[in-house]
């Protein structure tokens, strides 16, 4: 079942809801299994460069079917990198997105910037835990 954009709006409003609770302005982007975008928000005053952080991170999240932070320790090694170079240089293996994965097939991602590693991996999951 493909990922609509009621579904992604769903949950860009539940990751800035923890970012809200946590007082942190960030970028949300929820992309397909593909890694295209579908939607995307920046609350105010969120740094212009979470933008790109929170799609980076989303697109390696659906790439892989796992969180982008379980990506960073073989980024460098010669499979991730050569995918991610492939793919455009797009991903970002840093912790901050999740997939959304239903029924065992990877739907698209959650990817959040902005925060600590550790809060937008948290917004991400709260996010996707509105589906």
């Amino acid at each position: 079942m493909a990922l609509t954009l009621e579904e992604a709006n769903r949950i860009i409003e539940g990751a800035m809801a923890k970012a809200r609770e946590l007082n942190i302005r960030v970028s949300i982007a929820v992309c397909d299994a593909g890694g295209r975008p579908v939607a995307f928000q920046r609350m105010n005053n969120a740094i212009w460069a979470s933008a790109y952080g929170s799609q980076g991170k989303a697109v390696a999240s659906a790439a892989f079917g796992r969180p982008s932070g379980e990506l960073s320790e073989r980024a460098h090694h010669p499979t991730p990198a050569g995918i991610a170079a492939a793919e455009g240089g797009h991903m970002i293996m840093g912790q901050g997105a999740v997939p959304v994965i239903r029924g065992g097939v990877v739907d698209g991602a959650c990817g959040v910037g902005g925060g600590t590693a550790q809060e937008d991996e948290d917004c991400a999951r709260a996010g996707v835990a509105k589906l």
